[in-house]
Parts: structure tokens; sequence; C-alpha cells
């Protein structure tokens, strides 16, 4: 939803509902009114009805009065002439408009009357008992269920001579006449209190429901004089007791409709509905202009942003407006510089490196890919600082951070064709040359530029560089495979210790290879991949079986069968070799386990790299699954190369220690190709030197080999140490190791190595042969 619908919705909202408020108060504060008007008007309905009431009663007391006080009437009372009595009362009766007459003797024997039997008792007690007590009475009595205002005094002449009564009926002419004084209904209910509806109904009202008095009666029951009923939902009605005994019961009711009062206030309604819709048409129009005007320049504004936010320069608003939309407008293109200026701060922090200010890798691969969209000829030149970890631990992080800067100095200020130089991170750096080749003569001179003393604290550190050459587009078509083989020829140059390493197709792929075996070896461990196989050794002068030497090998599902030499170098570089060292660990003892379970008494050699001598818990690892495996140290031998223990002499010596004392055997693997000292090989705690197989392998045609192999057999005899030739493949070599005093001899002239299922024929079938 839009900010104008928004806005003209929250506006219009406010305004109905402040509207409604008011109409609901204004409303509720007028029917109230009209209701309590209404209520006021039934108070005054019951005084009129009241005074009318009294009125006739006192007219009727005034008519019987006279007739009382007339003597021609007394004398008929005294004679009682009952023909006479009978002409006056109906006389006075008719005159004073009477519905009703009576004449008793003073002991309540009717004499005449116009209702009632001549003779019998006077019928309404209550009230006789009232004249006698007050010298006559008005009040409201049933006759037949119907209600009257009957008055009953005594004649005296002098003395009481008899009671003569008068009544009017409560009837529809009364009940009219008070509505026309009143303008309200009235009605008038006699009624037997052994009848279940009412006996008697007047009334001004021509809209009376049946059933509408017997639920009035239901109300009325417990009432007292004057009472307010709600029952009747079209009416207000308000009822006055006129007589109530244990026989009979009357009322007067004046009653309001609910639709007459009520009228003013549904004309008030409609005026209220008319005013709204007025009002609120009004409104909606000056909201919808208004959100109209203050939303175009707030849709300008976003419209600005958008596109400011999508890189566009805007460079003027259309904002005519002033006050906050103008201040708006211009904190929008403040902002727009802000953000220009911040995406400069940050462009270049992206595309440079943070400690040289020269451009990054990411610069390099767009410049590369730009270079290669123009099809211009070029050659990336990779170079990097041969030990740099040494500066650092030996002078510190801030001092070789000095000689990266300084480095970096000087690569800018190299001369053509170099036209651009990057920091790709760590030690390394990259030059981009606008040539199709890196000259030799211009790369001899760099380097001796780049290779000038640096001062380190008034320590004056030379740094040797190697360098890897790519060329476009004779070494790739992309920035990511040009880059890739710098990378490759740079790693060749370092790991070989060159100068300069030119790419040379292939090296690209033994590369991807080399990730490929790093990535795969955790699988090769869990998938079942890697297998052991145990190559013989013997004892020199007699042929008797020794030990046998633990081999890993890798067949790997895509790749085939890898070298050992391979992947166990690239574990150890990748930090991968404690891992293989484990497996191998179970694997062999869980093989000689097996193979003495079947009665074959066997001794195993397995080798140990750099980082497994280094270990802390290489011993304790050891010790656990010859005991899981219930195996003797002396079944299990270890091999350790000479690069192994020169890492760390003392931490390898300790180490080597403590697994001699466990009672595994030691042994220097491939000695002569390491560079320890005779000192240090004598401080060592092994009992074995296993002469290097390249010294073997011509050991028959190569003097200076003989020589090198005659000289290290003395030398392991004189340290007391047992000398193992690896490598033996011809009888003349085993014949002139025999003759120098050679105490073991491994090689394929023995045996090749087996796997773990064929182990145990190929030992019976060679012990058959030596008898």
């Amino acid at each position: 939803m839009s900010f104008r619908s928004r806005l003209l919705i929250t506006m219009l909202s406010v305004v109905i509902l402040a509207q409604v408020v008011t109409a609901v108060a204004t409303l509720s504060a007028i029917r109230s009114d009209i209701m309590a008007s209404g209520e006021r008007d039934l108070d005054v309905g019951l005084s009129v009805l009241r005074e009318v009431l009294d009125a006739r009663g006192q007219r009727l007391r005034d008519t019987v009065d006279i007739l009382t006080d007339d003597f021609g009437f007394k004398s008929a009372v005294a004679t009682q002439d009952t023909a006479t009595l009978e002409s006056v009362l109906i006389n006075h009766g008719s005159r004073a408009e009477a519905d009703m007459v009576l004449l008793a003797d003073p002991n309540g024997r009717l004499l005449a009357s116009s209702h009632h039997e001549t003779g019998s008792q006077l019928p309404f007690e209550g009230l006789w008992s009232e004249a006698q007590n007050n010298q006559g009475s008005v009040e409201v009595v049933l006759q037949d269920g119907v209600p009257y205002q009957f008055v009953l005094l005594p004649v005296r002449a002098p003395n009481l001579i008899g009671w003569a009564g008068m009544g009017f009926r409560l009837d529809d002419q009364l009940a009219q006449e008070i509505d026309n004084l009143t303008q309200l209904p009235v009605t008038f209910i006699g009624h037997p209190l052994d009848q279940a509806n009412a006996g008697y109904v007047a009334t001004s009202r021509t809209d009376l429901p049946a059933g509408e008095v017997t639920q009035l009666l239901t109300t009325l029951g417990s009432m007292g004089n004057v009472k307010d009923l709600d029952a009747n939902a079209d009416h207000l009605t308000r009822a006055r007791l006129l007589r109530r005994t244990s026989e009979d019961e009357a009322f007067a009711l004046i009653q309001a409709s609910r639709k007459s009062l009520l009228a003013p206030y549904r004309d008030i309604q409609w005026q209220l509905l008319i005013l709204f819709a007025a009002t609120l048409t009004l409104t909606a129009l000056v909201a919808a202009l208004s959100a109209r005007s203050i939303s175009r320049p707030l849709r300008r504004l976003a419209k600005a942003a958008r596109r400011i936010g999508q890189g566009e320069r805007i460079t003027d608003l259309d904002i005519h407006q002033g006050g906050e939309m103008r201040v708006l407008a211009d904190t929008l293109l403040t902002m727009q510089e802000d953000i220009a200026q911040r995406e400069e701060i940050l462009l270049h922090q992206s595309r440079h490196d943070p400690l040289t200010d020269l451009p990054n890798r990411t610069s390099a691969q767009h410049d590369v890919q730009r270079d290669i969209a123009e099809a211009r000829e070029f050659t990336l030149l990779r170079l990097a600082i041969a030990d740099f970890r040494r500066i650092n631990d030996t002078f510190g992080y801030a001092l070789g951070d000095q000689v990266l800067i300084t480095l970096s100095q000087r690569l800018l200020q190299l001369p053509s064709p170099a036209a651009q130089v990057y920091r790709m991170g760590g030690d390394e750096f990259m030059m981009r040359l606008n040539a199709p080749a890196c000259p030799i003569d211009w790369l001899d001179t760099i380097q001796q530029t780049l290779s000038e003393p640096i001062d380190l604290d008034g320590s004056p550190i030379i740094v040797r560089l190697s360098f890897g050459e790519v060329r476009y587009p004779e070494d790739g078509d992309t920035s990511h495979l040009l880059l890739r083989r710098s990378d490759v020829a740079l790693d060749i140059a370092r790991r070989h210790h060159h100068a300069h390493q030119r790419y040379i197709v292939g090296q690209d792929e033994r590369h991807l290879r080399q990730l490929t075996l790093i990535r795969d070896l955790h699988n090769a461990v869990e998938q079942d991949q890697l297998t052991m196989v145990y190559q013989p050794k013997v004892m020199a002068q007699n042929g008797a079986i020794v030990q046998f030497e633990a081999l890993m090998r890798w067949q790997h599902p895509t790749l085939g069968f890898v070298p050992p030499d391979e992947f166990i170098a690239l574990a150890e570089r990748s930090g991968n070799i404690r891992l293989l060292s484990a497996w191998m660990i179970d694997t062999v003892c869980a093989q000689l386990q097996e193979w003495q379970s079947k009665g074959l008494d066997l001794r195993v050699a397995i080798n140990l790299s750099a980082d497994d001598v280094m270990d802390e818990t290489l011993a304790t690892r050891l010790k656990t699954s010859l005991v899981q495996h219930d195996l003797g140290p002396d079944q299990l031998g270890l091999e350790v190369t000479e690069s192994a223990i020169i890492k760390d002499p003392e931490l390898a010596t300790r180490h080597l220690e403590e697994l001699r004392v466990a009672g595994l055997t030691l042994a220097i693997d491939d000695f002569g190709t390491g560079y320890s000292s005779l000192a240090q090989l004598k401080r060592l705690p092994v009992q074995e030197l296993k002469i290097d197989k390249s010294f073997i392998l011509r050991l028959d045609t190569s003097p200076d080999d003989e020589v090198i192999v005659r000289s290290t057999i003395e030398l392991g005899k004189n340290l007391g140490l047992k000398v193992v030739a690896e490598g033996v493949e011809t009888e003349e070599s085993r014949a002139m190791l025999q003759g120098f005093g050679c105490h073991y001899l491994q090689g394929y002239l023995i045996a090749r190595p087996l796997p773990a299922a064929e182990v145990s024929a190929w030992v019976e079938q060679y012990r058959i042969q030596q008898t």
C-alpha cells in the first residue's frame, strides 16, 4: 500500500472515529434526555389522574351530601318507602351521571340498589368500615370485576338512619378524558384474584394487545401504590394501585409510547447521518488533496533515493516546497555526496591491501580480465619471500610488516615492462608485465634490486625471492586459470628452491590432483580405500624371517592407485598424517592379533612421520592399541626418518626414549639421505639403521655407493646398532652385503610387499625353501 493511501486512510479513520464517538455521545445524551422527559410526563400524568379522580370523588361526595340532606329523602328512608327510595336514588343518580347507586339501613341491609338485590347485605365491606370510622368514605371498589369510584355517606335525621352511596365506573370515557388532558394513554384494570386474566379493562388506547394486560398483571402482582414498569418494550408504563383486597384489585396505568417519545430522536439520527455523510465527503476530498500534496514530493524523493541507490548521480530535485520537504531534499543530496565518498573509500579498500596500499587479488583479477577482453598480450610474474615465517618469528610481526612495505615500495619503482604490482596475500606479490614474456636480463636486474638488504632495527636482512611466471594467451585464456597457474608455478619454485619457474603444461593438472588427494584423504579412511601390504625383512647370513615392514596403499575410486610417497607427503603438508597414522596403528595391530590367533608369530614395523614423533600422545596410543589387541611390545617396531628427528632433536629423543622404555624396537629409516650428525645419532635410543635403497640399488655397479654402504655398516656396528639394507634386488648385492657384515636384508630379491591375506602362505612356502 502506498504512502498516499495510508495517509488518506489514516486521516479518514481519525475523522470517522471522531464523528462516530461524537455521534454516539450525542445520541446517547439525547436518548437519555428524551426518556427522562417521558418519565417526567408519566409523573405528571399520574398527578393529573389523581387530581381527576379526586375531583370526581369530591363531586360524588357533594352529590351524595345533597341527597342525604334532602328532607323528603330522609322521610322516605325513615319510612323505608322502597318505591320512593328507588325513584329518588335513580333521579339523583341520573342528575349526577352516576353509574351505580344504593341505600342501606344502619345495619347495612340494602333498601334499594341499582346493581344489587334489595334486602341483601351492603357489598363493599371495606368501604362501609371506612365510612363508619370516618363518617363517610370515597374509594375505588369492584362490582362484578368492574372498578368504580364509589362514595358512601351516612343518612342522619338526626341519628343514623341509613347509608347512601353513588359510584362512577372507571371506563373508557374516563380514560379518554384523562388521555385528552395528559396526551398519555390511560388504562383502568379490574382484576378478581380468582381469575387468571383481567376481569375488566377500560383504556384510551386502540392498539392494546390482548396479551399485554396479562403480562402487566404478572408484574403488578406485588406492587405498592406506584410503580415503573419496563416489561412492555413498546411503552413506558407507570402504574397506580387503586384497590387491593384479598379478593380483587384495581389499577390505573399511565403509558407513554416509546415510538412517539423517540420520534424526535430518530429525526436527529437521520440529521446526524446526513451531516456525517456530508462531513465525511468533504473530509475525504480535503484528505485526498492533502495526501496528494504531501505524497507527491515524497514520491519524488523516494524515486530520487532509488536512483541514488542504483548509482545514478542526481544534481537537483524538483521540489518547489519549503520547510521540511526542502530540508529532506537537501539532506538527500548531501547524503548522495557522502555515499559517493564512502563508496570510493570502500571500493579502494576492497581493491587494495590495507598494509601496503597495493592493489589486491580482486584488482588483479579485474585487471587481468580487462586485458584478456582487449586481447592484449601480457605476463604475470608471481613472487614470494622465502622463509618469511622465520623473519616474523625472529624479528616480530611489526618488523615483518616493514619488510613487506619496503618490498612493495621497491616493486612500485621497477622499470618497464612492469605495469602494475599487486599484493596477493601473506608474503606473495604479483607483477603484471606489458610483455609477452619476462625478459631474462630484466628479471636478473630486478632480483638484484629487490634483494638489496633491508634494515630491520639495525639488522640488515637480505630477502630471497621465488618467481612463478605465466603468459597470456599461451598459458591460459581466463583470469582464474592464469592466476591459478601462476600460483602453481610459484609453488613449484618455492618447493624446489628455484629463483624462477616458468609454468609448464601439466603442472596445473598435478596441482589439481594434489588438491583432490588432500580433499579425499578423509574419505579414504572412512570408506576403506586404504590397505596395508607387508614386506619381509630377513637375516643376511641365514635368511631367517626377522620382521615385516607395513606399507600403506591407496586405491583412489577415480584416480586409481596413488603411490604412497605422493599421498603421504600430501598428508604431512595438509596436517592429515596423524589421521593416517592412527588408522595404520589400529589396522596393523588388528592384523598381528589375527595372525597370532592362527598360530603365526610375526613382528611388524610401521613408519612414523615427523608429526607422529612430535605427538605427546603417541606412546599412550601405541600402548593402548597393543593392550586392546593382546600384543607384546616386541611385536611392533617403529621406523623414523632422519628428517623427522632433526625437526626438534630434543623432543624427538625424549619421545623415542619413552617408546624404547615401553619395549618397542626403534629404527632410523632412509639413513644417509638426511642431515643428522653422528653426535645426534649416538644420542638417539634406536636399535637399527636402515640404509636408504638409493645406495643399495647400484651397489654392484657403483664404487662410490659401495664405499658409502661399507662405511655405514661399519659405523652402525661401532655404535652397537643392527644395520638393515633395503632395496636388495640382485644376488650380487646380497653377496656383497653379507661380506660387509650387514645384519638384515629387505627388497624384491626376497619378496615384494604382500597383501595381508598372502602373508601366511608366503611364510610357509619361504620356510620350506629355506630348509
